[in-house]
């Protein structure tokens, strides 16, 4: 009788240079959209609310999108995904530099960059990770994915407020386009070939994946702490910079501060993997959500000087994208690897219905009130929500009903 052939992968170090460089590019293009908010409000003639609104649907488009993306890239590999994602990626830059009115704006940096966001980040990407990394060494690599996306925003943003500068604002995203097409030819290091089937195993449906996960309590919970990591990172990235313009402060300062948050972040969602390979990922969880509230309130309560921004930024640095090596991790283990790209779609796909909430309010808010001061305290109050409603998370295994022997033959 022949053994069960196994399923070829990928070698772990194939995976994660390609996975990290891809995400490097990606993340780190859209870190600094920021950056781009006063030059064309002032330009254009539009309201805080109008730029906003286009990258709250950015949010909401790549979280709709998401989980389209990784049942795709589950179903017919993720490589092929990540290409069409590219493509999307630099002619949604170009667009968004030639719209002149909200709609088409919204159009190409809303609904055309969030579509090609869903399919160049981490659903996609840790979908490969789960299905080709040793499960004991799974949290870490997603860690090490995640810190290359932090690295790209630490390495990016300097270089958008310069390219914005020497170039202006147009012929800066125009630039960014093109090298969004760089993440294509990296799309073929994740080229996993076609799995043996192995006799005997187990395959859920795609349907009964949706019905088994939206009725596990765990993975509601995980979704509603995603929806405030969404709310607080997007509302900070976007408005942080005019809210510092705002206040006296110089343009400098906004841009070493977003710098700060992606170098810290490097370091935190790195050791966010290494953590959760070894502590309960709800209580690292609860931890990330409670100390950013604390440190929002304490910034909030300090003198605002460029050294409070920096500390600030470092801290919220530590802080920005260490939930997501946990927070995908606790899928893989609870769910198994087969969907993961899928649920961790529709998990983000909370986390980015959070993210257009807090991008488009702080607009809105600002805009109704001339102050961003609401919508920082609603940040502290979710975050406290956040910590509550991980701790009852329960990382096992979900129990399925064992298939009788021979069943599968």
């Amino acid at each position: 009788m022949s053994s069960p052939a196994a399923a070829p992968k990928l070698s772990m170090t194939q995976v994660l240079l390609c996975g990290a460089m891809i995400v490097t590019l990606s993340m780190g293009i859209r870190h600094g959209f920021g950056l781009w908010l006063q030059p064309i409000t002032m330009e254009r003639g539009w309201t805080r609310e109008t730029f906003a609104f286009a990258l709250a649907v950015q949010n909401l488009a790549w979280g709709l999108a998401g989980p389209v993306a990784g049942a795709l890239a589950d179903r017919f590999g993720a490589f092929r995904v990540i290409i069409v994602g590219a493509v999307l990626y630099a002619a949604g830059l170009v667009l968004m530099a030639l719209a002149t009115s909200g709609l088409a704006f919204t159009g190409s940096a809303g609904l055309l960059l969030g579509m090609a966001q869903s399919g160049t980040t981490y659903a996609v990407i840790y979908g490969v990770i789960g299905r080709n990394v040793d499960p004991t060494k799974r949290s870490w690599a997603m860690g090490v994915a995640a810190a290359a996306g932090s690295f790209g925003q630490f390495l990016m943003v300097p270089v958008e407020n310069w390219l914005i500068s020497a170039w202006g604002w147009q012929n800066a995203l125009f630039i960014l386009g093109c090298l969004a097409l760089a993440i294509a030819p990296l799309a073929y290091g994740l080229k996993e070939p076609r799995a043996a089937v192995t006799p005997g195993a187990q395959h859920q449906s795609i349907g009964a994946a949706l019905r088994e996960a939206f009725a596990y309590p765990s993975f509601q919970l995980l979704m509603a702490g995603y929806f405030v990591c969404g709310f607080q990172v997007v509302f900070i990235g976007v408005h942080m910079p005019s809210y510092l313009k705002d206040n006296g402060l110089t343009p400098d300062v906004a841009t070493t501060a977003l710098a700060l948050i992606g170098l810290f972040n490097v370091f935190g969602t790195y050791a966010a993997g290494v953590i959760g390979q070894r502590w309960p990922k709800r209580y690292l969880l609860s931890s990330i959500y409670i100390l950013r509230s604390v440190a929002i309130v304490i910034f909030l309560a300090a003198p605002l000087t460029p050294w409070s921004v920096y500390i600030f930024s470092a801290v919220i640095g530590l802080l920005w994208l260490s939930t997501v090596p946990p927070t995908n991790a606790v899928i893989a283990q609870i769910f198994g690897v087969q969907y993961m790209s899928m649920l961790g779609g529709f998990v983000f796909l909370s986390h980015q219905i959070g993210s257009f909430l807090g991008v488009w309010l702080g607009g809105k808010l600002y805009d109704a009130t001339g102050s961003y001061n609401v919508v920082w305290w609603i940040s502290v109050g979710l975050g406290v929500f956040a910590a509550l409603v991980n701790l009852p998370v329960r990382e096992g295994a979900i129990a399925r009903p064992t298939a009788p022997a021979g069943a599968a033959a």
